[in-house]
């Protein structure tokens, strides 16, 4: 294990992501999200850790808005805007089309202030996500907030959609397909507008939040090796994937243990490769890198971890 792998507590259970603050007395400061539906502040150096806010719901995926305010993927609640002085919270998005969402889950925020944001499922919840993700239901979307308040779907069909992050320049919006371990791409500008087609294909593991670090790459966690038992459920009869997810939890597949997170340019090279051999930590579903350090979320730990380059 790297030596400059470390392990930061926080006082729940499930950092699932994590973000640098950019503004004011923010600035270097890291935020998560936990289980219970706080949201934490942490000191650069890991020494100070505070609940800013309380969501009520799931905080999963978390950006930093035009205004230094926390944008909040809320499972539960939807999108949120959270300000990181009092605590105040504020409802941005929680239906699609008259609809609910049900696993409201990563964002990227653009200049000129549009949310592209996925939701994993329109079956089920963060609870079920399991079941989703045997079942293999398709049901997932990228979502775009425009700065008119107007919610559109502009993917749909997506093997569990999960992290989304922007180009350098804007002209395309990445969403992971954790399902297909994908990085679908979806081109906003140029020649290609509108198309679809995949950034990375056949990961070595199941993509999970995505980010664009200050290098000017896109990083990408791998939550879970590739599991041959998964892949041939979800390609089985519909009756047994859903037989399966009806088991006592003890006995169904379980994610393996591993600490693995990567980085790509905007061509879809492979950069960045970090494996970390560690029994501290495992499970990795968010992913920042700031300033050569990574910074590191998990859905099941009570804890965030930062690796320097």
């Amino acid at each position: 294990m790297s030596q400059s792998f470390q392990v930061i507590p926080v006082h729940a259970a499930g950092a699932e992501d994590v973000v640098v603050g950019t503004h004011g007395v923010d600035e270097g400061a890291v935020f998560t999200g936990t289980e219970d539906g706080s949201i934490f502040r942490i000191s650069h150096d890991g020494a100070t850790i505070e609940r800013i806010a309380h969501t009520g719901g799931r905080p999963l995926g978390i950006e930093i808005d035009l205004d230094g305010r926390l944008l909040v993927c809320d499972a539960h609640r939807g999108l949120l805007r959270i300000e990181t002085e009092h605590g105040a919270i504020e409802e941005v998005a929680e239906q699609v089309d008259g609809r609910r969402m049900a696993f409201c889950n990563n964002a990227a925020i653009a200049g000129d202030g549009t949310v592209w944001f996925s939701d994993s499922s329109t079956e089920f919840g963060i609870e079920d996500w399991k079941d989703d993700f045997i079942q293999d239901t398709r049901t997932g979307r990228l979502l775009r907030l425009g700065t008119d308040g107007h919610v559109d779907v502009v993917l749909d069909g997506l093997a569990f959609a999960n992290g989304v992050a922007l180009s350098a320049d804007e002209s395309f919006v990445v969403v992971a397909e954790t399902g297909a371990a994908t990085v679908v791409r979806h081109w906003i500008t140029g020649e290609r507008a509108g198309q679809r087609d995949l950034l990375v294909a056949d990961l070595p593991g199941y993509p999970d939040n995505l980010a664009r670090g200050s290098d000017g790459l896109i990083w990408v966690t791998l939550a879970s090796p590739r599991d041959p038992v998964v892949e041939r459920l979800q390609r089985s009869p519909l009756w047994l994937r859903r037989q399966v997810t009806r088991i006592p939890e003890r006995l169904q597949p379980k994610p393996k243990r591993t600490v693995r997170v990567q980085a790509y340019d905007d061509s879809g090279r492979l950069v960045h490769d970090v494996d970390v051999r560690t029994d501290e930590y495992h499970m990795v579903t968010g992913v920042r890198e700031h300033e050569g350090r990574v910074w590191m979320g998990s859905l099941h730990e009570p804890a965030v971890a930062v690796l320097d380059l």
